[in-house]
């Protein structure tokens, strides 16, 4: 009985500490391009060279995987994964970066993105995917996150407050001293803090648009390996093309045994290579709400690395901006979770409805007295 009960939970704590692994591994990412920036990487160059790893590293992997059953590329599929590509990685990927340029402020940027589940329930009902169902609890509880976190955002960008300085204390003794070369930045003005902020408010909606086309891709083409290594393909091309469009010149491009090839390596690499076979795994096993739960520890990691690593100041305005963010996160989960219990409830109801129309009479036909 006790081998039973020790394997039951030593299985049920496998996702818990995968999705806690892949959330760090995000979070060191950020920490990562933060670095590249600071060391004068540009934003359009650090995103090409993430993808051209990510593609290395996922092409093979997909090929090796499943090869035996992948279907044929079709060219409504090959449409969708170059606009999965250009809205998900793309477009995503270089306001996401930009932003923390603009914002200088790991943290800020990891709090919005929090604002992916929000978006995706707004473009749901503009595309008019879903429906808003105020009368039940669902969509009264959807509606409610998504302005909660609506109003996080806007709290988070424009009330700065007083900085807690608990976390800088601990900085004192973190890798920022440890480096003696690198000294704590200024803080940028209002203007470039709020348009940073809002451009990584417009990349959850991209990440949204994105969301919606894979879905769609997903379910003619189920190959989760061969979908992240051709859209990570279609995303680097894309991405270096945009480049090269602004920096053509070899020295943006140059890489040595620096922070940029950390950076480049380690997003392409491990967060693209190591976090997406966790988060796939952890999907089938425990499904999308599951996974989402597990998006504000992010927030937390960053917070804490950007303060010891960085020097990053956080202040009052981020952390209830954060706070509203995740509340509102944990409300349109609540709201997603419900109204699959209720589209359950509801089936029976219509099954009966159908078995008794089918006992009713025959129409009368014209042949009928």
């Amino acid at each position: 009985m006790g081998i039973g009960v020790g394997g039951g939970a030593l299985e049920a704590a496998r996702p818990v500490s995968a999705m806690v692994v892949v959330e760090f591994i995000f979070s060191a990412l950020q920490i990562f391009i933060k670095l590249a920036l600071d060391d004068g990487m540009d934003v359009r160059v650090l995103v090409a060279y993430r993808l051209m790893f990510g593609a290395a590293f996922l092409c093979p992997l997909a090929f090796l995987i499943e090869r035996k059953k992948r279907p044929p590329l079709t060219v409504k599929v090959v449409t969708g994964l170059f606009l999965c590509g250009l809205f998900g990685i793309t477009i995503n990927q270089n306001l996401l970066v930009l932003a923390i340029k603009l914002t200088n402020s790991t943290t800020i940027v990891t709090a919005l993105s929090n604002l992916t589940p929000q978006s995706t329930f707004i473009v749901a009902i503009l595309t008019r995917m879903e429906t808003l169902k105020l009368r039940k609890p669902s969509g009264q509880a959807k509606l409610g996150g998504t302005l909660v976190g609506l109003g996080g955002a806007m709290l988070l960008t424009f009330y700065k407050g007083p900085e807690m300085l608990f976390l800088r204390r601990m900085a004192h003794t973190g890798l920022s001293h440890a480096t003696g070369d690198r000294q704590l930045r200024p803080q940028p003005a209002a203007g470039p803090r709020i348009l940073g902020s809002f451009l990584a408010i417009t990349s959850c909606f991209s990440y949204a648009i994105w969301l919606t086309i894979q879905a769609k891709v997903g379910q003619v083409y189920p190959c989760h390996y061969s979908i992240a290594a051709l859209v990570c393909l279609f995303g680097a091309v894309q991405s270096t093309l945009l480049a090269l469009c602004i920096h053509r010149d070899a020295d943006h491009w140059r890489l040595g045994l620096n922070i940029r090839l950390y950076s480049s390596a380690y997003a392409g690499i491990v967060a693209s290579g190591s976090a997406f076979p966790l988060m796939s795994w952890c999907l089938r096993k425990k499904g999308p709400l599951y996974v989402a739960m597990f998006g504000p520890l992010i927030i937390i990691f960053v917070a804490v690395m950007s303060c010891i690593v960085l020097d990053e100041a956080l202040h009052i305005g981020i952390v209830l901006g954060a706070v509203l963010i995740v509340a509102g996160l944990y409300m349109v989960l609540w709201g997603k979770a419900r109204e699959e219990d209720e589209q359950e409830a509801d089936a029976p109801k219509l099954v009966g409805q159908d078995d008794e129309l089918g006992k009713g009479p025959l129409p009368h036909t014209n042949g009928e007295a």
